[in-house]
């Protein structure tokens, strides 16, 4: 059960007043949970390959399977006709899983050192209104993605330039957070584009951890909504209902930075089809059918059911890593502050997993600190661009564990946020607004000493 959103910061006060009393009040309770973010599908990694390891309870026959889609996972397409891993494009974001979930975390930004787009960013393209489905509506001659590489003797959709403008955040101990605002151009567009195209930028997530918040059950997400803000805390997050293509029907949603697919076999299908230009079962035409670019070949789906079982098995089966420094006297502290500043409102800290094919994601005490469901966060963050329920200005909660582990595994800066766009976890914070705003005024307000526990307590996850 949720309670209401001022009774949980009036604790979240109330505990932070009698922790910070002195230093030798700050003991924090045992709770052998704790740092088992994931359960019994936790690992004790802390390297750069933390995010890339199965789950340890995984049967031999199960770790044959993960084993086999790692490899699907890295696995490099190339233009067609070739006799091995044909089927990239003809146009494309990347042409492998890995190119753009570096070590199965975070994609680097694609702005400054690295030429644009040619990396771990896509731009998704619609026109106001719907599709057939309740999804966006595609753009004539674009679809939904911008392919903006393409095979040779291919003409890419079009490429992408940004611009940046700088606005200054001061916090109350009169430290300056600036923050860099980016602003997206389609340039060299293959056919003129439409009046009113809608842009959002995407950076790629981590996808380890996914088959844990699968198996979520659905009542309990739903437990979290709160539409209408009954409890008056001032969140309101709501879950977006999307279509499957497999069974045909309305299904909620879970993955995506909309939430915009409903489980990880149509994220991976579709990843697929959109990002790399490779047709499925699932997804049988080339994502430029009936545009120009369409190549004509005779070859799909270009890879197997078995194909996307093994790929979508893996992601389902990758292990989260352990909370490090969890008894930390500072780190304690930053928890209770993570609560009091209301950040839990929508970061909820604790499910338990229902039942699952995959007996070891099933029946699990977890700590992924998202609730899946979609919140207003301003307009510095909108994108304009409905997603089925979702508005422009919706995005769902990302999940923060192993969010302390991100720059050792990706590499600094580490890019937060949905295109990347914040260096730092502060600026991640103060880029906040919408359902956010009463969280990041709290965190503004914090002292020096309490903002660092703050952070502190994140680069635990």
């Amino acid at each position: 059960m949720k309670l209401p959103g001022r009774i949980r910061r009036a604790i979240g006060v109330l505990l932070l007043v009698s922790a910070c009393g002195s230093e030798e009040t700050i003991s924090p309770v045992p709770d052998e949970t704790r740092p088992l973010s994931g359960g019994q599908a936790t690992v004790f990694d802390a390297s750069s390959q933390a995010f890339e390891m199965p789950i340890p309870t995984l049967s031999a026959n199960e770790l044959d399977m993960f084993l086999a889609g790692d490899a699907t996972f890295e696995q490099v397409f190339v233009t067609p006709p070739a006799e091995v891993n044909p089927g990239a494009g003809p146009v494309f974001s990347h042409t492998s899983c890995v190119g753009c979930h570096l070590r199965d975390g975070r994609g680097r930004g694609a702005f400054g050192a690295e030429p644009p787009f040619v990396g771990s960013m896509l731009m998704r393209v619609s026109l106001p209104g719907y599709s057939a489905h309740g999804g966006p509506a595609p753009v004539p001659g674009f679809g939904v993605q911008l392919g903006d590489r393409a095979n040779y003797g291919v003409e890419p959709e079009a490429r992408v330039q940004v611009s940046f403008f700088e606005t200054v955040e001061k916090l109350a101990d009169g430290e300056a957070v600036y923050l860099k605002h980016p602003v997206y151009y389609i340039v060299e567009p293959y056919q003129p584009l439409p009046a009113g195209v809608l842009l959002s930028a995407r950076m790629a997530p981590p996808v380890f951890g996914r088959g844990l918040l699968e198996a979520i059950s659905e009542s309990d997400i739903l437990a979290l909504s709160d539409p209408s803000d009954a409890d008056g805390d001032g969140i309101s997050g709501r879950p977006n209902y999307v279509h499957n293509f497999r069974t045909g029907r309305t299904e909620l949603g879970r993955f995506g930075l909309k939430a915009n697919n409903p489980d990880i076999l149509q994220q991976v299908a579709s990843a697929y089809n959109e990002d790399m230009g490779v047709t499925s079962p699932y997804f049988p035409r080339e994502s430029v059918w009936g545009q120009p670019q369409h190549d004509g070949r005779d070859d799909d789906p270009e890879i197997t059911r078995e194909t996307l079982d093994i790929t979508t098995f893996y992601i389902q089966t990758l292990a989260v890593p352990a909370r490090r420094n969890w008894d930390d006297p500072q780190v304690v502290r930053g928890e209770i502050l993570f609560e009091s500043t209301g950040c839990a409102g929508c970061h909820t800290t604790t499910f338990r997993t229902g039942s699952h094919e995959i007996p070891s994601l099933s029946g699990q005490i977890i700590h992924p600190y998202t609730d899946l469901l979609l919140h207003d966060m301003g307009e510095a963050l909108a994108d304009h661009r409905p997603d089925f329920d979702a508005t422009g200005r919706e995005w769902k909660t990302p999940a923060l564990w192993g969010l302390g582990l991100t720059e050792t595994v990706n590499g600094s800066p580490p890019g937060f946020l949905h295109d990347g766009r914040a260096a730092t976890l502060l600026e991640a914070i103060m880029f906040h607004g919408g359902e956010a705003e009463r969280s990041r005024e709290a965190v503004r307000r914090l002292s020096t000493e309490n903002r660092e526990a703050l952070l502190s307590f994140l680069r635990s996850l």
